[in-house]
């Protein structure tokens, strides 16, 4: 049986390195797309705090900054990384930013969107929007901007002893 293909997407790490989501099947992936400046970047601690609490189960927490909401990620990635570290003692991988609407919207936010559109349709409304993968990359769950990270533990919990975590 194939791969999921969320497996077979390459991102860019912060120091511009290339990295293949391929390295992180079977594990459980939360992705968010971050912003330095926004009413929700007080996230990054609760993000931390999963981090923290569920990495040595499995969950991988990525940050993927993106500027296209209200310029509200206008460093460059350096800056980007110093500002997590430095402000909210971030350990979790804080990518290269990117964008996640439009034309230009990478691929892994390509494939999330495809996967978990609504009735309004399949874009990123804003910064800190959520995206729960489970180990076998096959659900994919998405997550408000102000759905608080600790209200994402029990579908965490759940993906991480291999159940569904669909609604």
């Amino acid at each position: 049986m194939d791969k999921p293909g969320i497996y077979d997407i390459e991102v860019r790490r912060g120091n511009g390195s290339a990295f293949s989501l391929g390295e992180l099947e079977d594990k459980v992936l939360l992705i968010v797309n971050t912003a330095s400046k926004c009413g929700f970047t007080p996230q990054y601690k609760g993000l931390e705090s999963l981090h923290r609490k569920y990495g040595d189960r499995g969950l991988v927490v990525l940050g993927f900054p993106c500027d296209q909401f209200a310029h509200q990620e206008p460093g460059d990635d350096a800056e980007i990384q110093d500002f997590c570290q430095v402000n909210f003692g971030v350990t979790f991988p804080i990518m290269a930013k990117i964008e996640v609407n439009g034309s230009g919207t990478h691929p892994l936010f390509v494939h999330l969107r495809k996967r978990t559109g609504g009735l309004l349709g399949d874009a990123v409304k804003w910064n800190f929007t959520k995206f729960l993968v489970s180990r076998n990359g096959e659900e994919i769950r998405r997550f408000s901007p102000s759905t608080e990270p600790e209200k994402l533990e029990a579908d965490i919990e759940k993906a991480l002893n291999g159940n569904s975590f669909s609604a």
